[in-house]
């Protein structure tokens, strides 16, 4: 029996030595062996920055983001083959649509997430900021990929998620990734990665797998890498304190095991929909995966005078959750991923025992509709009771990372708030209620021991996607317990893999730099009118002047008429004593009406539509007689893809809209978004 396959320096190697049996979580057999023996951990990282950084910097935000869609999309086609051998990790069906289809999605989201970023191989952050008095020295910040590797340490309880939802952020950043699964479950993650390298679709060294033993691998890393890890508080914790980490200060984002509470609200009494949404949500989080999630509940903590009846239900619903063979359709819970596993959860629920009592289920026996428990790594599902959580405290010390969660009862709301915060930071915390001054009073008093906090109720938990299910555009990790770190969140973690580094100059040569005019820069005559340019051929910066209008009291009442708009410091100057007004003014949005038919250039051209505003603000008042002009300047340009072969070549145009009075003086500003025809079009 052969060992998987390291895919190191371009080529898939088999560790040189035979390697750590890995075993068939369900039927005990040997499925193969890993080792990473013979493998130069520092020549792959290098590879990882030379060859794979190189080509995806080159790379704008918009290639990597199609690059990742063409990627999902692909291994969609091929996710069947995965589902068969996610089987001997234990899962169920359900099991691994969560780590394949949701690995996948994670692909899906971050591939879409492409259009809040440039056409441009870097993003500018923020707003300028203004250091000088006249304007000619101003400081702005911009964002450049990393020229390091990333190192994804990952845990053996999602081999395919766990891996997709880290590269789809560092890929769409521009950082290349060395990926180290846990040992355990590797043989699906190398399943994976042997398709996403046959498909050609990342550049070569953008992607690279250890699953043997990755020890020796911090030893070389520098200060342009980032090190992620997810799994045991205490393997991390070693991990961060790693000299070369320390030394060369390189980012170290810990995503740890925490013991996560799920909480009932005073008034989601039995018999309410919120209190059958919890049984719901708590049964489903201690049995999905086996319990195997760093999301799973660990902690169920209830109004004392619901004790019993959450007991008995929670003992009901356990009942019927059929545990054996995954690949029996009528089993809805699994096993451990293999014996060492359930091994180290009966160790830890010995020691949870010494505090509680077990009111459901069995450490020796469990009832499998099929499959053999002395070969299998299956385990009942377990419920304690500790009736004493204030003075007990082993509940919010261990975690056994299986099946298991404990009951425990508060008298009000604070002492509840006050028993999640005792599990020292966690990934996700829930409360189920319908009363919205408990939603408001929980959330705000435990968030900040918590990444997440799930509001359950009749409202959302039709579509909800429950307490164990972190989402791509919002983060995931949390403090204290859980790590200390966050992942995902959408464009936030893209921003992880990039070095923020702040700019300074004129503003001439920051937009020269950016790409992006900043206001004060020079502004060249366009020729010809801006409307008669395709997107090619606009240059940031070049401005359209306008003639200009004198504002008279005719254009405010027939404004007045034509919008509806009769608010009073328009239309009546006796109302005007306590204002900021010293009389009748222009309505705001008449000014940048009137800047539009000012700027346009009416005849039909490259411009196709004008389809939003942005940032628009009045800044000094408008009045009878003053007269107005505006500088239309071309600000940013963001290249667009065509939807389909018959779609038009485009691209979106953000003009800034300045408008000045006699003075010279600014009284309205507004970006516009346009939708403009490429000259490959006509």
């Amino acid at each position: 029996m052969n060992n998987l396959h390291n895919y190191a320096l371009g080529q898939w190697v088999a560790g040189a030595e035979q390697g750590k049996a890995l075993y068939d979580a369900v039927t005990g057999e040997t499925i193969t062996y890993a080792s990473s023996a013979g493998l130069d951990f520092g020549d792959m990282l290098n590879y990882a920055r030379q060859k794979g950084g190189s080509a995806l910097r080159k790379m704008t935000f918009h290639e990597r983001g199609r690059m990742l869609k063409a990627l999902a999309l692909y291994l969609t086609e091929k996710k069947a083959a995965y589902y068969e051998l996610s089987y001997r990790t234990g899962a169920t069906k359900i099991d691994s649509w969560i780590d394949i289809d949701g690995g996948i999605g994670n692909l899906f989201a971050y591939a879409s997430l492409r259009r809040q970023f440039p056409n441009e191989t870097y993003y500018v952050d923020g707003d300028l900021a203004k250091l000088s008095k006249e304007g000619t020295f101003i400081g702005h910040h911009i964002m450049v990929p990393k020229e390091g590797v990333a190192i994804h340490i990952n845990a053996f309880n999602f081999p395919i998620w766990g891996m997709l939802e880290k590269i789809a952020v560092n890929l769409l950043a521009g950082v290349p990734a060395v990926v180290k699964p846990a040992t355990i479950t590797a043989y699906l993650t190398e399943a994976v990665t042997k398709d996403i390298i046959a498909s050609g679709i990342l550049p070569e060294g953008a992607l690279q797998l250890v699953c043997g033993s990755a020890e020796g691998i911090l030893d070389h890393i520098t200060s342009q890498d980032i090190v992620t890890f997810t799994g045991s508080a205490s393997t991390g914790r070693m991990l961060k304190r790693h000299p070369r980490i320390v030394d060369e200060a390189v980012p170290f984002n810990m995503e740890a095991d925490s013991l996560n509470a799920c909480v009932l609200g005073e008034d989601a009494a039995p018999g309410t929909p919120e209190f059958d949404a919890f049984i719901k949500e708590v049964r489903k989080e201690v049995t999905v995966k086996c319990g195997q999630k760093c999301t799973a509940i660990r902690r169920v903590i209830v109004p004392e005078k619901y004790l019993e009846d959450v007991q008995i239900a929670l003992g009901q619903a356990f009942s019927k959750t059929p545990v054996g063979d995954p690949r029996n359709e009528s089993v809805r819970m699994g096993a451990l991923a293999g014996i060492s596993q359930r091994n180290d959860v009966l160790e830890k629920l010995a020691l949870l025992t010494k505090d509680s009592e077990i009111v459901y289920g069995s450490a020796s026996h469990v009832d499998l509709v099929q499959g053999d428990a002395s070969k299998g790594a299956f385990i009942s599902p377990i419920l304690l009771l500790n009736k004493d959580p204030f003075n007990k405290t082993a509940t919010h010390e261990v975690e056994a990372f299986g099946p298991i969660t404990t009951l425990m009862p508060y008298q009000k709301l604070e002492d509840a708030i006050q028993l999640t915060k005792m599990g020292k930071g966690s990934l996700v915390c829930s409360i189920a209620t319908y009363d919205q001054k408990t939603a408001r009073d929980f959330t705000l008093g435990a968030a900040s021991h918590h990444g997440r906090i799930l509001i359950l109720n009749r409202e959302s938990a039709k579509e909800s996607t429950g307490h164990g299910s972190p989402m791509p555009m919002l983060v995931h990790g949390g403090p204290g317990r859980a790590g200390g770190g966050e992942e995902m969140g959408g464009k936030r973690g893209v921003m992880h893999y990039l070095q923020r580094t702040a700019i300074q100059g004129s503003p001439t040569f920051l937009t020269t730099v950016t790409n992006v005019f900043q206001q004060g820069a020079a502004q060249p005559e366009a020729n010809p009118h801006l409307f008669r340019q395709h997107f090619e051929d606009l240059v940031v910066g070049h401005t359209v002047f306008t003639h200009k209008h004198t504002v008279t009291d005719a254009d405010i009442v027939n404004f007045a008429n034509v919008s509806g708009d009769n608010f009073y410091a328009h239309m009546d100057a006796t109302s005007l004593e306590g204002t900021i007004f010293e009389r009748r003014v222009a309505h705001g949005y008449f000014v940048l009406s009137k800047a539009a038919g000012l700027f346009v250039d009416p005849k039909k051209g490259p411009v196709l539509l004008n389809y939003g505003l942005e940032e628009a603000r009045f800044t000094k008042p408008v009045y009878p007689g003053m007269t107005i002009g505006v500088k239309f300047t071309v600000k940013e340009k963001v290249d667009q893809e065509k939807k389909n072969e018959e779609d038009i070549a485009k691209g979106i145009v953000k003009f800034l809209v300045d408008v000045y009075d006699e003075t010279g003086e600014t009284v309205a500003l507004a970006t516009i978004l346009t939708m403009v025809k490429k000259r490959n079009q006509e």
